[in-house]
Protein backbone atom coordinates (compact mmCIF):
# COMPACT_ATOMS: atom_id res chain seq x y z
CA UNK A 1 0.00 0.00 0.00
CA UNK A 2 1.56 3.47 -1.47
CA UNK A 3 1.47 6.58 1.21
CA UNK A 4 -1.82 8.18 -1.13
CA UNK A 5 -3.51 5.30 -0.59
CA UNK A 6 -3.01 5.12 3.23
CA UNK A 7 -3.37 8.35 3.65
CA UNK A 8 -6.76 8.51 2.11
CA UNK A 9 -8.12 5.39 4.00
CA UNK A 10 -6.85 6.45 7.37
CA UNK A 11 -8.79 10.03 6.45
CA UNK A 12 -12.09 8.21 6.14
CA UNK A 13 -11.93 6.73 10.01
CA UNK A 14 -9.66 9.29 11.91
CA UNK A 15 -12.45 11.90 13.51
CA UNK A 16 -12.28 15.43 12.24
CA UNK A 17 -11.23 17.83 15.58
CA UNK A 18 -13.02 21.17 15.88
CA UNK A 19 -9.64 22.92 16.16
CA UNK A 20 -11.68 26.59 17.13
CA UNK A 21 -13.20 24.95 20.21
CA UNK A 22 -9.90 23.10 20.79
CA UNK A 23 -7.83 26.36 21.12
CA UNK A 24 -10.86 27.70 23.15
CA UNK A 25 -11.21 25.01 25.89
CA UNK A 26 -7.25 25.25 26.02
CA UNK A 27 -7.33 28.45 26.49
CA UNK A 28 -10.28 28.51 29.32
CA UNK A 29 -8.81 26.04 31.00
CA UNK A 30 -5.00 27.37 31.12
CA UNK A 31 -6.37 30.35 32.40
CA UNK A 32 -8.20 28.49 34.93
CA UNK A 33 -4.78 26.99 35.97
CA UNK A 34 -3.30 30.50 36.13
CA UNK A 35 -6.31 31.54 38.27
CA UNK A 36 -5.71 28.80 40.54
CA UNK A 37 -2.20 29.33 40.83
CA UNK A 38 -2.96 33.61 41.51
CA UNK A 39 -5.31 32.01 43.94
CA UNK A 40 -2.49 29.51 46.07
CA UNK A 41 -0.62 32.78 46.16
CA UNK A 42 -3.00 34.77 47.21
CA UNK A 43 -4.26 32.61 50.20
CA UNK A 44 -0.41 31.77 51.32
CA UNK A 45 0.22 35.90 51.13
CA UNK A 46 -2.64 37.26 53.13
CA UNK A 47 -4.12 33.55 55.32
CA UNK A 48 -0.33 32.31 56.32
CA UNK A 49 2.06 35.19 56.24
CA UNK A 50 4.53 33.77 53.33
CA UNK A 51 6.16 36.26 50.90
CA UNK A 52 5.24 36.98 47.52
CA UNK A 53 8.32 34.66 46.66
CA UNK A 54 7.97 32.08 48.85
CA UNK A 55 4.26 31.95 48.28
CA UNK A 56 5.14 31.73 44.49
CA UNK A 57 7.65 28.89 44.93
CA UNK A 58 4.82 26.99 47.00
CA UNK A 59 2.28 27.43 44.57
CA UNK A 60 4.85 25.61 42.00
CA UNK A 61 5.29 22.82 44.18
CA UNK A 62 1.52 22.49 44.92
CA UNK A 63 1.12 22.40 41.15
CA UNK A 64 3.89 19.99 40.21
CA UNK A 65 2.63 17.48 43.18
CA UNK A 66 -1.01 17.28 41.97
CA UNK A 67 -0.18 16.92 38.52
CA UNK A 68 2.31 14.11 39.32
CA UNK A 69 0.07 12.53 41.65
CA UNK A 70 -2.64 12.79 39.05
CA UNK A 71 -0.30 11.10 36.45
CA UNK A 72 0.76 7.93 39.31
CA UNK A 73 -2.72 7.73 39.72
CA UNK A 74 -4.00 7.14 36.25
CA UNK A 75 -6.31 10.10 35.35
CA UNK A 76 -4.33 12.72 34.11
CA UNK A 77 -4.39 11.72 30.66
CA UNK A 78 -8.04 11.51 30.51
CA UNK A 79 -8.10 15.12 32.28
CA UNK A 80 -5.71 16.26 29.59
CA UNK A 81 -8.34 14.57 26.43
CA UNK A 82 -10.96 16.73 27.82
CA UNK A 83 -8.74 19.57 28.91
CA UNK A 84 -6.57 19.48 25.37
CA UNK A 85 -3.51 21.87 25.94
CA UNK A 86 -4.28 23.40 29.09
CA UNK A 87 -3.36 21.22 31.23
CA UNK A 88 0.07 19.76 29.06
CA UNK A 89 1.35 23.91 28.94
CA UNK A 90 1.70 25.37 31.83
CA UNK A 91 4.17 23.84 34.41
CA UNK A 92 1.90 20.76 34.99
CA UNK A 93 2.24 19.31 31.47
CA UNK A 94 6.10 19.34 32.55
CA UNK A 95 5.33 17.57 35.64
CA UNK A 96 3.16 15.00 34.09
CA UNK A 97 5.87 14.22 31.24
CA UNK A 98 8.54 13.24 34.05
CA UNK A 99 6.17 11.32 35.93
CA UNK A 100 5.00 9.60 33.39
CA UNK A 101 8.28 8.45 31.44
CA UNK A 102 9.51 7.32 35.32
CA UNK A 103 6.32 5.46 35.78
CA UNK A 104 7.16 3.93 32.59
CA UNK A 105 10.31 2.55 33.31
CA UNK A 106 9.68 1.21 37.23
CA UNK A 107 10.44 -2.02 37.13
CA UNK A 108 13.85 -1.49 35.53
CA UNK A 109 14.85 -0.38 39.25
CA UNK A 110 15.20 3.03 41.18
CA UNK A 111 18.79 3.71 39.15
CA UNK A 112 18.33 2.11 35.44
CA UNK A 113 14.72 2.69 35.87
CA UNK A 114 13.61 5.49 37.50
CA UNK A 115 16.52 7.34 37.93
CA UNK A 116 17.62 7.33 33.75
CA UNK A 117 14.13 7.72 32.87
CA UNK A 118 13.53 10.89 34.72
CA UNK A 119 14.23 13.64 32.23
CA UNK A 120 13.13 11.29 28.79
CA UNK A 121 10.23 12.99 27.96
CA UNK A 122 11.26 16.70 29.88
CA UNK A 123 14.94 16.66 28.67
CA UNK A 124 14.00 18.49 25.18
CA UNK A 125 11.82 20.85 27.07
CA UNK A 126 14.74 22.05 29.34
CA UNK A 127 17.75 21.72 26.53
CA UNK A 128 15.52 23.83 24.31
CA UNK A 129 14.18 26.04 26.88
CA UNK A 130 17.83 26.68 27.87
CA UNK A 131 19.26 27.66 24.25
CA UNK A 132 16.24 29.94 24.07
CA UNK A 133 17.04 31.62 26.81
CA UNK A 134 20.73 32.28 26.58
CA UNK A 135 19.82 33.15 22.23
CA UNK A 136 17.27 35.37 23.83
CA UNK A 137 19.68 36.71 26.18
CA UNK A 138 22.21 37.79 23.96
CA UNK A 139 19.31 39.10 21.46
CA UNK A 140 18.41 41.31 24.53
CA UNK A 141 22.01 42.58 25.33
CA UNK A 142 23.28 43.23 21.82
CA UNK A 143 20.19 45.23 20.78
CA UNK A 144 18.77 46.49 24.30
CA UNK A 145 22.04 47.47 26.56
CA UNK A 146 21.87 44.51 28.90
Amino acid sequence: MNKEKYKELTSKIVPKEDKTKNALVAFLVGGLVGLLAQVIVTVLENNFGFYHKDATSVMIVLLVFVASLCTALGFFDNLVSKAKAGLIVPITGFAHAMTSSMLDYKKEGLITGIGTNAFKLAGSVILYGVVAAYVFGIIRYVFFGG
